[in-house]
């Protein structure tokens, strides 16, 4: 059992803290986006399958952040400097045996959600799911962690983006159309804006515990350089929609540039610190924007 036989509201607290609710943007959005793409393409909705993507997206985010607490507070990397939200193992609230054991259960949540997916579209959701499982502890454990080699970004636009979003217009549709490549590309863009400005606030305590994410490798410069092309990119990105034929969805872009703009002066002028808290829950609010804006252009059109 995870828990005693009691739970307490504590204990109900820190599970909360450790599923990281800002950062479920980052689920729900492709989901989101993409079953709205699905529904303008073919003119069809399931809810039971959108229902099922939505909560297995969620449970695989969740577990990923569970290891996540677990994995870095084992290697040393969330210290006592720590500038970020408190971590439950790190700061003892929770064991690491309770944690992983919760991130291991949010996982067999995903799996019982991809059973009926699997049933509905057959082997490709095979193919999406098992590497998404594995790198949902992969991303900071096992033998190649992502986020200890650089590669947090790169995961995130790929897993968050093409692949959620690709992936739930195909559980819609049965299809892989352009218009969910263009549409993963500025979802997964945008989320990627989440994990650089968490890297880029936390550069100096990474870098003095051997967590070598980008912005330890290449410095501040770069890092800053980095949240501003995923911004310009994700917003720019959208013009593509005047040659797909669906000159509405380019208004989407407009949160980007508006609340971009405001991330971009912050991650040039403020030195990496508390106040970048304020910037990350920008980026979320920049995320779900966009999916609102691409819903109601969607709808209007």
């Amino acid at each position: 059992m995870v828990f005693n036989r009691r739970v307490t509201p504590s204990t109900l607290k820190s599970c909360v803290l450790a599923a990281r609710p800002k950062t479920l943007p980052a689920a729900v959005v492709p989901v989101w986006v993409g079953c709205v793409l699905a529904w303008k393409l073919s003119g069809d909705f399931d809810p039971r399958l959108a229902a099922c993507t939505l909560f297995g997206a969620l449970a695989i985010q969740i577990a990923t952040n569970f290891f996540n607490d677990a994995i870095d507070a084992r290697k040393g990397a969330d210290t006592a400097g720590r500038l970020g939200p408190v971590r439950v193992t790190a700061s003892g609230l929770l064991s690491p045996r309770t944690v992983m054991r919760l991130a291991v259960g949010f996982l067999g949540m995903a799996l019982a959600c991809g059973v009926v997916l699997y049933q509905a579209r057959g082997w490709p959701i095979a193919l999406i799911g098992v590497p998404s499982l594995f790198l949902a502890y992969g991303y900071t454990g096992g033998p190649f962690p992502l986020a200890y080699r650089g590669m947090g970004e790169l995961f995130v636009i790929l897993f968050f983006g093409l692949v959620a979003v690709g992936g739930t217009v195909f559980i819609q549709t049965g299809g892989w159309p352009r218009e969910a490549l263009l549409l993963g590309l500025q979802v997964g863009l945008l989320s990627a804006v989440l994990i650089s400005i968490n890297n880029f606030r936390d550069r100096e305590e990474d870098s003095g515990t051997g967590k070598r994410t980008l912005a330890v490798r290449c410095g501040p410069k770069v890092a800053a350089s980095v949240i501003w092309l995923e911004i310009k990119l994700a917003a720019f990105a959208g013009l593509a929609w005047l040659a797909l034929d669906q000159p509405r969805f380019i208004f989407a872009s407009i949160p980007v540039l508006l609340i971009g703009l405001r991330i971009i002066w912050g991650v040039f002028t403020l030195p990496p610190g508390p106040g970048f808290n304020r910037l990350l829950a920008l980026g979320g609010v920049q995320l779900v924007l966009f999916a609102a804006v691409y819903h109601v252009a969607a709808a209007v059109a």
